[in-house]
């Protein structure tokens, strides 16, 4: 497989790069946490290759890898493809941005939202369940998360769907099955690692920028399966 290194804030660069995709998948990383690092990827980049790829005569279907950040819910609502995306850190902002830059050169461009990816080499979990943190338990802080074989499962499915030709949605939240209170997840990380449980907070903060509940049934309805449901599947093989 051929591979085309460029700098995507550096339109020039992108001069020789093919223009004949079918697909494109766009997942950016900003190389930094800083607000200029997330600009650069979300926005100054994929505008560069949106204009270097609309260049053929049929542009390709565009799948925009996307975070569940865009969500600014708080108090354990659930959300979905429908739900208001109106962020409240300025990282999950910039991203908003970036959705709606791709759907204003063409809404049938696909965003997949995805929730916290883990994994083998993803164990930050893992870490800290080692550490007894103090975590809240009520009232309950949600967490969602998605086992990243199943984040690669999930893009594979979809394009294999649009290479059929089916209809696809121009949004789909990927999360497992499980959406799940921290406190119970490292609870359970504590027993299966034989670490001391963690300590109940004392005072709750009660506006965290994140604390929501995923729902993954358009992606389920449209016929896909997870390999890791939930995060007792997902971790397990970890933890062993």
């Amino acid at each position: 497989m051929p591979y085309y290194q460029a700098d995507l804030c550096c339109p020039e660069q992108l001069a020789d790069l093919d223009s004949d995709f079918e697909q494109v998948f766009y997942m950016p990383t900003p190389g930094r946490r800083d607000i200029e690092a997330y600009r650069a990827v979300y926005q100054t980049g994929l505008q560069h290759l949106l204009n270097r790829l609309n260049a053929q005569i049929v542009p390709p279907q565009w799948f925009f890898i996307s975070s569940t950040s865009v969500y600014g819910q708080s108090k354990g609502e659930w959300v979905d493809e429908n739900s208001a995306a109106d962020p409240s850190s300025a990282s999950g902002k910039i991203i908003r941005q970036g959705e709606r830059l791709l759907q204003g050169d063409n809404p049938q461009h696909i965003i997949v939202r995805f929730s916290g990816i883990y994994g083998p080499g993803r164990e930050r979990l893992l870490k800290m369940a080692a550490q007894t943190p103090t975590l809240a338990f009520n009232p309950p802080y949600f967490t969602n998360r998605i086992h990243q074989d199943d984040c690669a499962a999930v893009l594979a499915f979809l394009s294999a769907r649009h290479l059929a030709g089916h209809a696809l949605d121009n949004c789909y939240l990927a999360s497992d099955d499980q959406p799940a209170p921290l406190w119970e997840v490292m609870t359970w990380l504590a027993e299966q690692l034989q670490y001391p449980q963690p300590i109940a907070q004392t005072t709750v903060d009660t506006h965290p920028d994140q604390n929501k509940r995923c729902n993954n049934q358009r992606l389920k309805t449209l016929g896909f399966h997870f390999n890791y449901p939930s995060y007792r599947e997902g971790y397990l093989p970890l933890v062993r």
